[in-house]
């Protein structure tokens, strides 16, 4: 098994981490009723997915 031969500096590994970051989630266009949702979940809109409802999504009495 390998080991590091020196121990890196503070810096070193800051800047190492530095590319650690948080990304958007994938937001897209919902193809029925043209609304953000996620990516490869029901249209919490429209209740839609791939074309198809899924869910029946309406007014509450």
């Amino acid at each position: 098994m390998a080991h590091p031969k020196r121990k890196w500096s503070k810096a070193r590994t800051s800047s190492h981490r530095s590319m650690w970051k948080l990304q958007a989630p994938g937001f897209v266009e919902c193809p029925q009723c043209h609304k953000k949702m996620l990516r490869r979940t029901v249209c919490k809109n429209c209740g839609y997915l791939d074309g198809r409802a899924v869910i029946a999504v309406g007014e509450e009495e």
